[in-house]
């Protein structure tokens, strides 16, 4: 709970600190990695430095931190926090390494903000800052608490390489030492950690995309300017060892009988493929409504495994759409208007940013709340910052 001395502090500061904010972390980067540059090594996305990804993730959840303490005392942001609490755990974020975020963080803003600052202004926004960084912290210590091992990373063999539609490759793991396995949830994810021509190790998170529990498969997308995915397209082969996180992730498959509607577009079918797996896995009779959107049908990655998965569940259907259509497809990019949405959906939403945002502003104009809507994104979380 934000203090009764620092809570008008930060309503009159928070435009200016917000407006500045995205000026600010590109500072505050700078300084970390000149002070410990091994931190690009293994933990910290270089690509997601150079496109400005990560500086506008960490000022929206900075921003929308700030914004939710003035605008609803005495509670925390529990969706914004578990989201980032998540990723944290799967990059192996360490208590002693907010001291050095905050150290640098903190520096930044004083040097932005220079003129104006003062020291009542200081102490109000380290409140907030550790406010957010002990509940982060308490909840990545519950997360690592509940795995199956005390490792942050295993190491596991490719067991099986095989294209996946226009593009895409899925690379199926085995266990590679006797660590024991955490079991995955439908919908969660690991990091993965390669070693680049120049020696630098990089880490990307991938939806797990076949079955759930101790069994590890993931599907990517190459990226020819990318850093990660043509290492693992073209140097990586069957019989290699990968370094893997435990899985992580909080949007899975909740309990319940009620409908459910998986949309995705792109590589994002491969967390709602692995929750449709799920449902196929255990015979479930929920209504499943299975929406998916193409550039072609030959680019859709997992398409042989959804659409048998949909053909083993009674209550399932399956509704596509193809920028280049074909027979029993829909032309053009995806719109709930066109689909009868069953009452009292809950809706998993994977793709393209733009795709999920007008995705989930048709559902909620359809009568969906938004607390039944979730939503999963590759890389950092720009939508906080938006």
């Amino acid at each position: 709970m934000l203090s009764d001395k620092s809570r008008p502090v930060i309503e009159a500061t928070l435009p200016l600190v917000g407006s500045r904010i995205g000026e600010i972390t590109p500072k505050f980067y700078a300084r970390l990695f000149a002070a410990h540059p091994e931190l690009l090594d293994g933990l910290f996305s270089r690509s997601n430095q150079r496109s400005g990804d990560q500086q506008q993730a960490l000022a929206g959840s900075i921003a929308a931190f700030a914004t939710h303490l003035v605008s609803n005392p005495g509670t925390l942001p529990e969706t914004v926090l578990s989201r980032i609490a998540h990723r944290h755990a799967s990059l192996g974020i360490t208590e002693p390494q907010y001291k050095v975020v905050y150290e640098h963080l903190f520096a930044a803003i004083a040097e932005d903000l220079a003129e104006v600052i003062t020291p009542e202004i200081a102490e109000a926004w380290t409140e907030v800052y550790w406010l957010m960084a002990d509940a982060l912290i308490k909840l990545e210590k519950g997360l690592y608490a509940a795995q199956a091992n005390g490792k942050m990373w295993s190491p596991w063999r490719v067991a099986a390489k095989s294209p996946a539609g226009t593009g895409a490759m899925t690379f199926t793991l085995e266990p590679a030492d006797d660590t024991p396995v955490t079991p995955a949830l439908p919908g969660q994810y690991v990091s993965v950690k390669v070693e680049l021509p120049d020696g630098l190790r990089q880490v990307r998170q991938y939806s797990l995309s076949g079955d759930a529990g101790t069994s590890r498969s993931f599907t990517t997308k190459l990226d020819d300017g990318g850093e990660v995915s043509p290492v693992l397209h073209n140097s990586v082969e069957v019989g290699n060892i990968l370094e893997i996180s435990n899985p992580y992730g909080e949007i899975t498959l909740k309990d319940g009988d009620g409908p459910v509607v998986l949309a995705s577009a792109g590589i994002g079918c491969t967390p709602t493929a692995s929750i449709l797996r799920s449902l196929a896995e255990s015979g479930s009779d929920r209504e499943v409504l299975v929406l998916h959107a193409e550039s072609t049908l030959e680019s859709w990655a997992l398409r042989g495994q959804m659409t048998d998965d949909v053909k083993r569940l009674e209550g399932a259907n399956l509704q596509l759409w193809l920028e280049q259509p074909e027979a029993g497809a829909k032309a053009g990019f995806m719109s709930l208007r066109e689909v009868d949405l069953p009452a009292d959906a809950s809706l998993y939403l994977c793709g393209p940013l733009p795709f999920m945002k007008h995705i989930r502003n048709e559902a909620i104009n359809a009568g969906i709340p938004a607390t039944k809507i979730h939503y999963e994104v590759f890389g950092p979380d720009i939508w906080l910052a938006s």
